[in-house]
């Protein structure tokens, strides 16, 4: 018996032919049908295969939210490679390790993040370096190797595409990077499989339907951005709506205008569009399935949205999970408050002793939360070490995400085994900041940790200890930019004597957040703490 095919690029050439005038995306105000979409991915196919790039290669794009984007996605699908969507937040090392590690054969960058690229793309070993040259809406940049070709060029270069390559359950799909405890990127394999099954898990419990209107300004790049309904709503017969960045105030709009009935967005991001003068007259009646993630969404936030008519629907997962573990269906979003719900029909999830590694079995008894299921990735790129300490031999994820269920399996995140910071839905982990920060000759200690925010969820905090006089969070900031992603860059600074560490000699966080607990933090502030025991006294 034959595979089926599951490929995404298959579904849009089915929509193309069965519904050519429905419109696929509407980008930036410009409408694209499914026939058209077809048409622009098909010559990219074509070229694609000119170059011979197929199954067990690689193509990268670097760029915001885009109808390049997709395109490259589906040609990609089409000639059986797999997708790498870069994070355009990265600094030129951390991007320069990702295509490194990724090694694409053929690289679509936007000029901003060609720039950034410029001084190694001719190291990279790339078939082809194209500079988006056709969308308005991409700002200039300045980038001087003679490497860069034209993408307009190389996607109308008249080649014929070839016959679709199938595509299978575990037939690899796409590389999303994350970032590691360690600092080094991660790059999640996620197979087509994968992505289906999460389309399969959405579709069961979620109200979705064909000819579904998606509001897209989460960064595509993201797991939630690219495949919590995104794809999924082009694969279906809906219409994306794609903006290149989030913007609360044209949001609101979107939503009015367009008569948005699904989206998914970070809590952030709903407190925003909430904040907007524009919101409490806003029509928000279409919206049937708002999906948060990433964080959990305020009680009070929810609050709001019900007055409006609309009730947030929580999930929970990761990119290792392409994305959601679990989802809080809307008949319970008011009853469940602060839960992300049960675990999705075709996945399983329990919650494993840390140290024992057996299964907690008594309502709300945190573990760690594991999960198992089609939609779960297969491993890490290039990666075999974290593969294994991730991935059980019977195929359960360590998310390291601590958790309880409660009576009726409703499950609640409490804390994180690693140390993560999520603020704005980003992730920002502390060794990666701390490894940056402790190569500058005027530090003697530090430790990252996030603290609470009131826009961004938490904030990152840099804890340090100088070796003479201390430098100002302005400097430090300074020196991170360039070095490690602006979202990264801590907003507070605790200057002490000693950072704490233990009896291994590791930095002791449990005693630093103890410390800080309950005392006032301002935004964008240097506050001092000598000796770390006394109260935090802000610095004038």
């Amino acid at each position: 018996m034959s595979k089926v095919d599951i490929s995404a690029t298959a579904q849009i050439r089915r929509l193309a032919k069965a519904h050519p005038s429905l419109t696929a995306i509407v980008y930036e105000g410009r409408d694209v049908s499914y026939s058209e979409l077809y048409g622009l991915i098909e010559r990219l196919a074509a070229s694609l295969s000119e170059d011979k790039v197929g199954p067990g290669e690689r193509v990268a794009y670097a760029g915001h939210n885009s109808l390049t984007f997709f395109v490259t996605f589906f040609a990609a699908t089409w000639v059986g490679a797999a997708f790498v969507p870069l994070n355009f937040r990265l600094a030129a090392p951390e991007t320069r390790a990702v295509l490194e590690d990724a090694q694409p054969s053929v690289l679509v960058s936007e000029p901003l993040q060609a720039a950034v690229i410029d001084p190694f793309v001719d190291r990279l070993g790339l078939v082809r370096a194209l500079v988006v040259d056709d969308d308005e809406h991409t700002p200039a940049a300045e980038y001087s190797s003679d490497v860069w070709g034209s993408y307009g060029d190389y996607s109308a270069s008249g080649a014929t595409a070839p016959e679709m390559t199938s595509r299978n359950d575990d037939d690899l799909a796409a590389l999303l990077y994350t970032s590691g405890t360690t600092g080094r990127a991660k790059g999640v394999m996620l197979t087509h499989g994968n992505l289906w099954w999460n389309w399969v898990n959405v579709d069961t419990v979620v109200d979705t339907r064909f000819g579904d209107v998606c509001f897209a300004a989460a960064p595509l790049f993201h797991i939630g951005g690219f495949n919590a309904l995104a794809l999924r709503t082009l694969t279906r017969g809906g219409t994306l709506i794609v903006r290149r960045a989030f913007q609360p105030a044209q949001a609101v709009r979107d939503l009015v205008k367009y008569r948005v009935t699904s989206m998914f967005l970070v809590p952030a991001m709903l407190a925003s569009i909430e904040r907007e003068p524009e919101f409490a007259e806003a029509d928000l009646g279409a919206l049937r399935s708002t999906i948060a993630a990433g964080a959990p969404v305020p009680p009070a936030l929810i609050s709001r949205y019900v007055d409006k008519g609309v009730l947030i629907q929580q999930a929970w997962g990761l990119t290792e999970t392409s994305p959601f573990s679990t989802y809080l269906e809307a008949s319970r979003t008011t009853e469940k408050l602060g839960s992300c719900g049960i675990q999705m029909p075709y996945t399983q999830v329990k919650v494993v002793d840390p140290a024992s590694l057996e299964p907690i079995a008594e309502p709300g008894v945190s573990g760690e939360l594991w999960v198992r299921g089609p939609n779960v990735s297969p491993g890490y790129w290039n990666n075999p070490e974290a593969t294994a300490a991730a991935f059980s031999e019977h195929g359960w994820f360590r998310t390291g995400d601590l958790g309880y269920m409660d009576e009726e399996g409703y499950i609640f995140i409490v804390d994180r085994l690693k140390d993560m910071v999520i603020s704005g839905g980003e992730n920002v982990y502390p060794a990666e900041v701390e490894n940056v920060l402790n190569s500058h000759p005027a530090v003697a200690d530090v430790a990252v940790i996030g603290v609470p925010d009131d826009r961004w969820g938490e904030a990152v905090c840099a804890v340090v200890a100088f070796r003479a006089k201390p430098l100002t969070l302005e400097e430090i900031r300074e020196f991170l930019s360039g070095r490690i992603a602006r979202y990264k860059l801590p907003s507070r600074l605790i200057v002490v004597d000693l950072v704490p560490r233990n009896g291994a000699g590791k930095l002791d966080k449990p005693t630093i957040r103890r410390q800080l607990a309950g005392v006032p933090i301002p935004s964008i502030a240097t506050v001092t703490a000598a000796p770390f025991t006394e109260a935090v006294r802000t610095r004038s």
